[in-house]
């Protein structure tokens, strides 16, 4: 069984205290348990095979018999009715940015505006197979042909694939080509370097690369990348560095103030510059990344363009480089010849080759292009002017509460607290306040990174929020520092108020049950 959801009681009053006397401000809720699928099944039937209308075959004679079962599969059986109710109630315990604000630090969680949907969902999108010839998919080309050139617009660079699934694969990619960038000169180029404020899947990201990610720390300068550091690793690694990955604004939220001298002095020994492109909500529309001297970056359509996260996928990480790294991108390219869009596989020797075998995500690209064309140049720099306005109003207020900023710099779109002063004090965590943070029915933010921050509450309202509703999440953080200084177990135990309290997450991770049991 799964704890479903909640039915509204009464506040609580003097003579129920005793219960639960924490709780005397919230509701009371009585939770229903929902059965899985097979504990609700009753033989009914949701879906009916039409008859065989082709010669039946003996199924071993196609497949191994080894490879066979030797008994039925144990599927629940119920009516279509049913299996809507029931995945319908399943549902409605996500949080999803159609409940309310999704403060996810670096994740960009903005609405995703239903037009998009509509469009992507249009049944001559929807049931192109990915095998269909090129004269008979003129238009589905030119959606990717015409998203890739925007994003050249957008990003001031020369060249754009769209062949990553997600924006890990385009950082992969955007490594790759800086590798065999050098490679191809016949360079021994070994080293990345990899600021402690870039995004955290950076140093991982070259290691698969086969690259040595070398950090630097920027504790000391107030979470800067600073041109001295960069200074430094030269004097340390000269030419073997290949490049440096870097994320602007950065992890803290803070614009990377120094990176056109850092790219000036990087290329005086041609390394080059990769952007992570997670932050890109901050400047769309109003700074372009080949003016502060990126060679490579990737886009994550879904934190920039409105593309839903997807619960794990399709994503899109789309990839945009100089003309000098062009010839490296990944095969194939969709390129306009005369007044027809054609894929093409660009010289083999340079490029990193294919990503994967068809280009799968892309509902995503109709939901971006959707996005960018509806807002025009002049929306696009609104998003970023909001979503800088937003992050900086909470900031401001969550400081006059009480809460503390991690380095006293100017933020963007993000910033990020630090609770180490309330845990040394209360003995409370940025893990507990996260959880009590779901009692008031909100998603919680970003914690525990990045990693140069004690107890970090990293926050990202992005520009889909209105003043309201930054002001009635602002009060739930009122609450519950109040309920730190009152009575600190309160915070400790929660959640209270959810369908699950709180779990343990290490067993979690080590022990997952993914079945109910063999099927």
């Amino acid at each position: 069984m799964i704890l479903l959801g909640v039915v509204e009681g009464a506040k609580s009053s003097d003579e129920n205290e005793g219960v639960n006397n924490w709780t005397k401000n919230l509701s009371f809720k009585l939770f229903i348990m929902e059965k899985l699928s097979i504990e609700i099944s009753n033989g009914s039937i949701g879906f009916s095979l039409p008859e065989l209308d082709v010669n039946e075959i003996e199924i071993e004679k196609k497949i191994p018999n080894h490879l066979l079962r030797k008994t039925e599969l144990n599927l629940p059986q119920i009516s279509e009715n049913e299996a809507f109710r029931h995945f319908l109630r399943l549902s409605q315990l996500n949080y999803n940015i159609d409940k309310g604000i999704y403060p996810l630090g670096s994740c960009t969680m903005k609405y995703n505006p239903k037009i998009n949907e509509e469009l992507a969902r249009h049944y001559k999108f929807i049931n192109i197979h990915p095998n269909t010839p090129s004269e008979f998919s003129q238009g589905c080309l030119a959606v990717i042909y015409e998203l890739s050139e925007l994003l050249k617009e957008i990003s001031g660079m020369d060249a754009v694939s769209l062949q990553a699934v997600a924006g890990a694969q385009g950082e992969l990619a955007g490594v790759l080509i800086i590798s065999k960038y050098h490679k191809m000169k016949n360079e021994k180029r070994d080293i990345i370097l990899v600021p402690d404020s870039a995004h955290g899947t950076n140093p991982a990201t070259a290691t698969l690369a086969g690259l040595n990610a070398i950090e630097i720390k920027t504790i000391e300068t107030n979470g800067i990348l600073r041109a001295k550091l960069i200074r430094k690793e030269i004097e340390k690694y000269g030419e073997r560095i290949a490049g440096l990955m870097i994320t602007n604004p950065n992890t803290l939220g803070i614009f990377e103030e120094e990176i056109y001298e850092i790219s000036q002095i990087l290329h005086q020994i041609d390394a080059q510059i990769y952007m992570d492109g997670a932050n890109m909500n901050a400047l769309v529309g109003n700074i372009k990344p080949s003016k502060f001297g990126i060679d490579v970056m990737h886009f994550n359509l879904h934190k920039t363009f409105s593309t839903p996260h997807g619960g794990g996928g399709p994503g899109s990480g789309a990839i945009a480089v100089k003309k000098h790294l062009e010839k490296f991108l990944p095969n194939p390219r969709i390129k306009k010849i005369g007044e027809k869009y054609e894929l093409v596989y660009e010289d083999e020797e340079f490029s990193i080759g294919r990503l994967h075998s068809f280009y799968g995500n892309f509902g995503m690209f109709i939901r971006a292009l959707v996005y960018i064309r509806m807002l025009s140049s002049e929306g696009l720099k609104m998003i970023s002017y909001l979503a800088v306005l937003n992050a900086n109003y909470l900031r401001k207020k969550l400081e006059e509460i009480g809460y503390k900023i991690s380095f006293e710099m100017p933020t963007m779109h993000e910033f990020v607290l630090t609770l180490k002063d309330i845990k040394e004090k209360y003995n409370v965590k940025a893990l507990d306040i996260a959880k009590r943070i779901l009692d008031y029915g909100y998603h919680a933010p970003t914690i525990y990174f990045p990693l140069i921050v004690e107890e970090a509450f990293m926050i990202e309202p992005t520009e889909s929020e209105s003043k309201i509703s930054l002001d009635n999440y602002i009060e739930v953080y009122r609450k519950i520092l109040n309920e730190i200084k009152e009575n600190p177990e309160i915070v400790l135990s929660a959640p209270l108020n959810t369908p699950v309290s709180r779990l343990d997450e290490v067993k979690a991770a080590k022990e997952l049950i993914v079945k109910w049991q063999d099927i």
